[in-house]
C-alpha cells in the first residue's frame, strides 16, 4: 500500500515503519494517525514480520506533538473523536502480537511521546527530547498520556512532566525509566536493528505470548497474573516451536523458529 504521511520498509524479519512528515517535524494529524494503525495491521498479519521499529524522518523528530494546525479547528467533539481513534491506535500498538521499539531520533512530545509509550521498548538518540507540553496550550495529553506515564514512572514524575510542560533530555528520561537505552543519534537505527534481530531470533509464539502476559497481568492482582502466566506457560508446550528449541537445545545448535 502506498502512504501519505509514512514510510514502511522490510529488512528480513524486521519492519521499520517511519512518521514522514519532517516539514511539521513528525506531527501527528488525523490522516498520519490512521495511516499508523492501518501499517499496523497489515504488519501484524505479515508472517515475515517478526519485529516493528517505528521511528521519525529526518534528524530533528521523532514526533513533535500533534499536528496544532490541524487541531486548532476541531470542535470539542470533533477533539474528542481525535483523541480516541488515537488512543485505539496507540493501544493497537501496545497490544500487537509482535515487539514494537520506538527508535526516539529528536523531539518526543505529546503525541510523539504517547506514540513512544505505547512501544515496548524506547531508545532514545542523546538528542532526544521527551515531554508532554500540552497544558502550555490550554489542553492536555489525550492519546494516553496521563495513564501510561503513570505506569512507565512513579506517579510524582508522571505528574510533574504533564503539569510543567518541560522537555527532559534522553538522560534524564533514561534515569526515570522513561527510555530503556540512550546512544549517540548516528548509531540510532543500527542499536534498534540489532536489539529487533535479537528479538527476531527467539521463538517468535513464545515472545508474543510473553508480551500478553506483562500487558494483560499488569491489569490483575498478582494471583491472577500469575495463573494467566501458568496457563501461557502450557500453551507453549503444545507449540512446534518449543518442540525445535529444546531439541536444538539438546543438540547444542541454534534453533529455526517457524512460529508455530
Amino acid at each position: 500500500m502506498t502512504w501519505n504521511n509514512i514510510l514502511v520498509t522490510k529488512e528480513e524479519n524486521i519492519a521499520i515503519l517511519t512518521i514522514n512528515r519532517p516539514k511539521v517535524l513528525n506531527a501527528l494529524n488525523y490522516d498520519t494517525v490512521m495511516e499508523i494503525g492501518q501499517a499496523m495491521e497489515q504488519l501484524e498479519a505479515d508472517p515475515e514480520v517478526r519485529v516493528i521499529i517505528i521511528t521519525g524522518a529526518g534528524d530533528r523528530a521523532f514526533v513533535a506533538g500533534a499536528d496544532i494546525v490541524y487541531m486548532s479547528g476541531l470542535t470539542p467533539l470533533q477533539a474528542r473523536d481525535f483523541a480516541r481513534k488515537g488512543q485505539l491506535v496507540l493501544n493497537k500498538i501496545e497490544n500487537l502480537a509482535k515487539p514494537v521499539i520506538a527508535a526516539i531520533n529528536g523531539f518526543a512530545l505529546g503525541g510523539g511521546c504517547e506514540l513512544a509509550m505505547a512501544c515496548d521498548i524506547r531508545v532514545a538518540s542523546e538528542n532526544a527530547k521527551l515531554g508532554q507540553p500540552e497544558v502550555n496550550l490550554g489542553i492536555m495529553a489525550g492519546f494516553g498520556g496521563t495513564q501510561r506515564l503513570t505506569r512507565l514512572v512513579n506517579p510524582g514524575w508522571a505528574k510533574e512532566i504533564l503539569f510543567t510542560a518541560d522537555q527532559y533530555d534522553a538522560q534524564t528520561a533514561l534515569s526515570i525509566g522513561l527510555v530503556n537505552h540512550v546512544v549517540p543519534a548516528d548509531q540510532l537505527l543500527d542499536f534498534c536493528r540489532d536489539l529487533a534481530r535479537r528479538i527476531a531470533r527467539r521463538g517468535p509464539v513464545a515472545v508474543r505470548l510473553t508480551k500478553e502476559a506483562v500487558n494483560e497481568g499488569l491489569e490483575m492482582d498478582l494471583d491472577k497474573a500469575l495463573a494467566h502466566e501458568a496457563d501461557l506457560f502450557g500453551v507453549l508446550f503444545s507449540t512446534e516451536d518449543r518442540k525445535e528449541g529444546i531439541a536444538a537445545f539438546m543438540e547444542k545448535r541454534k534453533p529455526e523458529f517457524q512460529g508455530k
